[in-house]
């Protein structure tokens, strides 16, 4: 008898890795490798969706008990429920495999680029070099935040050149951010850039940028579709990672958005950029990689940098708060001690508002919202973002924190 739980609308899992989109720097990828990296897609949604309920019965059955009856209290925090947790199987079981997939994914893609890094650096060479839309800065210091972890497993972070032009770790993690999300980034893994261009359509109607600076842009994956949603903005994105930097050029002439230039620079430190010169600062799913002297340093360049009226947003995972159960910031952590994202622990538990208002943001003008990405549901499950099937640190859903500039003279 056949099963009917087969049927094409019963699955809910990752999308094929075929139909991700081939931009003209994607490298090529073999049978064997997008079979590689439909397991790993498949494996990270099976722990979040079928593994990870299993801690959570694991903790409310076993952990919390235990505790309880060990100390006659309830937990204090969460770091008391994360030492609790590395004691069960099953927490150790799932972050196990949790850590190994994410080591495997990203030793899927070095195999696939470095088989073929000359003729990616080649590549990118031909569509950059002479391009005054690139600015490399050979002298940079890279901030300690980036030179001394190798974030999210990846093997010399966002910075490292492994040969002159060097652009394969880009690479790497452009055509691996599939794997990761099991596809709830859509086709260029750019929902997130395309959620937060449209939450500002929506939610400033009368907003007409003229330029906007994008901070820790990475390979522009989530600056593009801003870009596109206001073409006639001169878009600024600035890196550390020279690599990043040059694969997003280069990514982004051969998907044909033009107005994007891809500058180095440490974004806490920006004096090439004169006082009150973008009406737009954003950026996406990057203070967690920075850290408590850098991050107050970059909201206060970015209340120097906007024109008066101009509007700042940082996309995030949200901050922990009282009202978020010890259970679930425990298990969000896990970021910050198995996969090498040292201050994501730390940057969740500061308070946002208070940090804006040091820069020197008003409290009346501060910004609050959410976004989640934005895929083409014919292709991509819409379970994806199915409020059931949260995984505490890689669900496709973040929390939005801002401000607007006031205008000088503004009574406080």
């Amino acid at each position: 008898m056949a099963n009917e739980t087969n049927t094409p609308n019963s699955y809910d899992g990752p999308p094929d890795y075929r139909v991700v989109g081939r931009h003209g720097m994607y490298p090529e990828v073999s049978h064997d490798e997008i079979a590689r990296f439909n397991f790993l897609a498949h494996m990270n949604r099976h722990l979040s969706t079928k593994v990870m309920p299993g801690v959570a019965d694991a903790y409310g059955a076993r952990v919390e008990p235990a505790f309880r009856k060990t100390n006659s209290r309830d937990f204090a925090d969460r770091h008391e429920v994360r030492k609790a947790l590395l004691a069960d199987p099953m927490f150790q079981w799932w972050s196990a495999l949790r850590r190994a997939t994410m080591e495997q994914r990203q030793q899927a893609g070095r195999w696939v680029t470095l088989r073929q890094a000359d003729a990616i650096n080649a590549r990118a060479a031909e569509l950059t070099d002479g391009d005054n839309r690139l600015m490399l800065d050979a002298d940079l210091e890279i901030p300690r935040y980036v030179a001394a972890i190798d974030h999210h497993c990846m093997p010399g972070s966002y910075h490292t050149e492994l040969a002159q032009g060097d652009v394969t770790g880009a690479a790497n993690y452009d055509i691996g951010l599939f794997a990761t999300t099991g596809g709830m980034l859509g086709r260029y893994n750019d929902g997130g850039g395309v959620a937060v261009a449209k939450w500002v359509k929506e939610n400033m109607p009368d907003f007409n940028p003229k330029r906007i600076l994008d901070i820790g842009c990475g390979l522009g994956h989530n600056v593009l579709p801003i870009a596109e949603a206001f073409p006639d903005a001169e878009i600024v994105a600035v890196d550390v990672g020279a690599p990043m930097l040059r694969y997003g050029l280069a990514r982004a002439k051969t998907m044909g958005v033009d107005n994007v230039r891809f500058v180095q620079g440490d974004v806490s430190k920006l004096a090439e950029f004169e006082d009150e010169s973008f009406d737009w600062i954003q950026s996406t799913m990057f203070l967690h990689e920075t850290s408590y002297r850098s991050m107050q340093e970059i909201f206060a360049e970015t209340q120097r940098l906007l024109k008066p009226g101009g509007v700042v947003l940082h996309v995030e995972q949200p901050q922990y708060s009282d009202d978020m159960p010890l259970f679930e910031q425990a298990m969000r952590d896990w970021d910050a001690f198995y996969n090498n994202e040292p201050f994501w622990t730390k940057m969740h538990e500061v308070d946002l508002d208070a940090y804006m208002a040091r820069a020197g943001f008003a409290p009346e003008t501060l910004i609050h919202g959410g976004v989640a990405a934005v895929v083409d549901a014919d292709v991509f499950p819409e379970a994806a973002n199915d409020d059931e099937q949260e995984d505490y640190g890689r669900k496709a859903a973040w929390h939005v924190i801002g401000a607007r500039k006031e205008p000088a003279g503004a009574v406080q």
